[in-house]
């Protein structure tokens, strides 16, 4: 006789919900997507993982995280087109999606009223921490939603923001451990006024 973990049968007959794995860069949200997609895998059911056509940094066609574990993905230019590709499955994986438009919140309830069970992992924050893109409507209509943290770069408390290391005021700025650090707040304010004074 097979006995499942509580775990287990939960995630099996979540049915029709939507989890949001939110957080700053570095904080594992990738991961975390990752890991509750290959479950689904596992436990048989049809699973379709999609992720912005520009976020080419590590695969064109992989969600990859900051560790380098990876899942099969379709790429896709507008979050319309995730209904196209989403008939008969029965879980829906989208990662990066503060890239996605706002049309992505309405894609999500038509997906979670039909029955799938879409998990959603984005940055809640830009690097001035300006709530990103629909991730905090996506946070509001949420069955779920899990906020992971980095670890500071400077002093080693639970990072609060993404900060930018690189001149540029543009706002979506693909980039890694050469642009970012994660950082809580108390440094990255000190590390603005850091900024300000040799600006001036």
């Amino acid at each position: 006789m097979v006995v499942f973990s509580e775990d287990h049968n939960q995630e099996t007959r979540c049915r029709g919900r939507i989890e949001v794995i939110c957080g700053s860069m570095f904080s594992g949200k990738t991961e975390e997507l990752i890991r509750r997609l290959k479950r689904a895998k596992f436990a048989r059911q049809r699973v379709e993982i999609f992720k912005p056509a520009i976020d080419v940094r590590y695969s064109e066609e992989e969600v990859v995280s900051h560790d380098n574990n990876s899942i099969k993905s379709t790429p896709v230019d507008s979050s319309a087109s995730i209904l196209l590709f989403s008939s008969e499955i029965d879980v829906v994986g989208i990662d990066e999606a503060q890239f996605f438009d706002d049309g992505v919140i309405n894609v999500c309830n038509e997906l979670a009223n039909r029955g799938v069970r879409v998990i959603i992992a984005g940055l809640d924050m830009d690097f001035k921490g300006i709530p990103f893109g629909p991730i905090p409507a996506l946070c509001a209509i949420a069955d779920e939603v899990t906020k992971v943290h980095a670890i500071c770069v400077k002093c080693g408390e639970l990072a609060y923001i993404s900060h930018r290391t690189v001149p540029s005021e543009k706002r979506v700025l693909l980039g890694e451990k050469t642009e970012y650090e994660p950082l809580c707040r108390s440094c990255y304010l000190k590390t603005l006024q850091e900024e300000k004074q040799k600006k001036l």
